[in-house]
């Protein structure tokens, strides 16, 4: 846990709420966090733009972190993009050109005030890492560093939307969550007596995002904007870059180290979906004193070291078991000083009988149509520290795979890396889908997940133009694993599974499909470290620090579950998962400097067939509520996606209410899409 800190070398002030003015007319709304004395003693200044509401969702996390920088001399400001939180104007999309230019005004604006030295650095984790970096590609003038966490260059490939080309559930998880967040209402606090038309703006306006991103199931040019791996050349500033083994983005970092020109640095601690000084599970490190120490160097133009730095700093976990629930990692901090790393040669394993060995041998082919349940040990597609979101003992997930085991390691085997699966294989449909699992056995049988990968095979040469697969023809693809930092233990054996489904995580295949190896002509290539070099695998890790948050009191405690069960009657599997109040009653919370009460309650629930895996569904159910004295609004969302073997059916129903029972808005929508290549 951070240790708090609240002496600092320069006194802070904070302003609750600054309108930054738009070219159009619009303005965006700021939390600022300044030195007193910035006025005389002008500073740099750090910007976050995201849509989670500055004055109340992202409140407790902002105070200590915004406020711990600036007391080391800058101006940092919190800003809610368009048609968000309390900023003016309506949200189109993520990361619309609308929302880039406005940070690019809103940057500009900052460089002119009197209080800032003219430069300026973004930052953000998630949505804000992904936008700082859209935004580093234009260049703004008054840019010059970025830290981004937990964030993706590849819009496509890397994101919440698909993974080599499957659906995944977190498209219409995350895009139910974030079409509900474009649904609420500002603070009248900071809006005045217009906080009413803005809502039914909002709600006028309000699209159903999650059914845009399938209508783009390929690698098309509404992927390609977004994505700065198209071109790593356009970002001209120095890069910081962030992640974490347990989080959904861990490729992100590696890519920008070796695609990027500019100065740049990378850390990928143990972590889930958080910032480092708050990371889970542990260790955290002292996040908020290496961004002090980047800002310095690139903002300040103190000489202080920062770009001397090993290029990747890297946690390298061992003896993980298939615990559900992150634990205290065990591991060390390694170093790398060039990325990707020069002269190492893969170790690679050939598959044969069942088994791995590293030299090839005589096999027959092996053929696999797993059944729609493989993929329930999988874990969340991204960890955020919370109960039952890591994988589990892969022995469940495995009985319906195709498994190939090493014989037991006669030495410990470092891997850091993307492991590359190559497969020779045929399949009996147009379309299937493949996951790929690398896992550590330890000598009790228990198997636990390091990394995977997933393929849609009609992607096979490419997301740019899907093509189908003719049933019986036998073709090679290669998958790759997502990055990952490992040690496999000495005794410990290694294991590959393969399946055609990995549900629910992602969205299952139209058809059973079974696919045939032929597993003289498969192999996997392992990054090992053995050759590190000159690292030294030294780094000293500062301890996470932060400033004193604002109080939040819990006024009705919330539940999370996570659960799967079968209902045998139907043949249907049910995956549920969600945040609710206790005995029904609606979790909140108090902020107290605000005096505003929220809560926000979840229900997720996702089916799948065991008779026809074409007929799967999902279902998120929302209640978002506000109140402070006499201003009480709430938000009640519902989102459903089914899906059959040619089309998938989108319905939405939104209700806004005034006070206890004045429905103020309602719309509904009905959207069916075609399947196409997924």
């Amino acid at each position: 846990m951070a240790r708090t800190v609240d002496s600092f070398p320069r006194s802070v002030r904070s302003i609750e709420n600054e309108w930054i003015p738009l070219p159009d007319g619009g303005q965006l709304a700021a939390r600022i966090w300044l030195p007193d004395d910035a006025d005389a003693r002008p500073v740099p200044a750090v910007i976050e733009a995201i849509p989670y509401r500055k004055r109340d969702f992202t409140r407790s996390r902002d105070e200590p972190m915004h406020h711990y920088v600036a007391g080391h001399g800058y101006a940092c400001l919190r800003i809610d993009i368009r048609g968000c939180g309390d900023s003016d104007g309506t949200i189109s999309d993520e990361y619309s050109e609308e929302e880039l230019g406005d940070i690019v005004d809103a940057i500009a604006w900052v460089a002119r005030q009197t209080w800032c030295t003219g430069r300026v650095g973004m930052m953000g984790i998630s949505w804000g890492g992904i936008n700082t970096l859209q935004v580093a590609a234009r260049r703004p003038p008054a840019l010059n560093a970025v830290i981004t966490l937990c964030s993706t260059d590849d819009r496509y490939a890397d994101d919440a939307h698909y993974m080599g080309g499957c659906l995944l559930n977190e498209n219409f998880a995350w895009g139910s969550v974030f079409f509900s967040h474009a649904a609420l209402p500002p603070d009248p606090g900071m809006v005045g007596e217009r906080w009413r038309a803005m809502w039914l703006e909002r709600i006028a306006a309000l699209r159903l995002y999650p059914a845009i991103w399938m209508r783009h199931s390929a690698r098309d040019e509404y992927w390609r904007r977004g994505s700065v791996c198209e071109n790593h050349d356009r970002i001209s500033c120095p890069v910081f870059a962030i992640g974490g083994w347990a989080d959904a983005y861990t490729n992100t970092v590696p890519r920008l180290l070796s695609g990027l020109r500019v100065p740049r640095r990378g850390i990928v601690g143990p972590w889930g979906h958080a910032f480092p000084h708050e990371g889970i599970p542990e260790p955290a490190i002292g996040f908020l004193q290496e961004c002090i120490r980047w800002w310095d160097r690139w903002l300040k133009d103190i000489v202080n070291g920062a770009d001397q730095e090993p290029i990747l700093v890297a946690w390298m976990p061992e003896g993980r078991g298939p615990a559900t629930t992150l634990q205290p990692s065990v591991g060390r901090w390694i170093t790398e000083r060039a990325w990707p790393p020069r002269e190492r040669t893969p170790l690679r394993w050939h598959f044969s009988n069942g088994s791995l060995s590293e030299t090839p041998q005589p096999s027959t082919s092996a053929s696999i149509c797993s059944p729609p349940w493989v993929g329930h040990v999988g874990g969340s597609w991204c960890a955020f520290g919370g109960r039952d979101e890591m994988p589990g003992d892969q022995r469940a997930d495995d009985r319906g795979s195709l498994t190939f085991d090493s014989a037991p390691l006669a030495h410990r085997l470092e891997i850091l890396g993307n492991a590359r699966v190559t497969l020779r294989l045929s399949v009996d449909r147009p379309q299937a889908m493949i996951a790929i699992r690398l896992s550590e056995i330890d000598q009790q049988g228990t198997v636990a997940r390091i990394t995977y990968g997933l393929l849609n095979l009609t992607h096979r040469a490419g997301s740019d133009q899907p093509k189908p697969l003719v049933p019986g023809e036998v073709f090679s693809v290669q998958v790759p694993l997502k990055f990952i930092g490992h040690a496999f233990a000495a005794g410990h054996r290694i294991r590959l599974s393969v399946s055609t489904n990995y549900w629910p995580i992602a969205w299952p295949s139209p058809q059973p499909a079974t696919i045939t190896l032929e597993p003289s002509e498969c192999f996997v290539d392992l990054p090992v470290r053995a050759d590190a070099g000159d690292a030294d695998d030294t780094w000293t890790v500062p301890p996470p620090e932060q400033a004193t948050a604002g109080l939040e009191l819990s006024l009705q405690e919330g539940h999370y579950r996570r659960r799967l069960v079968h209902d045998s009657g139907t043949g249907t599997w049910v995956f549920e998962a969600g945040a609710t109040g206790v005995d029904g009653r609606q979790p909140r919370s108090r902020i107290v400097d605000i005096e505003l009460d929220a809560g926000h309650t979840v229900s997720y629930r996702l089916t799948v067939s065991d008779r026809d895996p074409a007929l799967a569904s999902a279902t998120m159910n929302q209640v978002i509520v506000f109140a402070r004295d006499d201003w009480y609004s709430r938000l009640e969302v519902t989102t459903n996606l089914i899906s059959d073997a040619n089309h998938f059916v989108f319905r939405a129903d939104v209700r806004a209410f005034e006070g206890d029972d004045v429905l103020l808005a309602q719309r509904q929508w009905q959207e069916t899409l075609p399947r196409g290549a997924d």
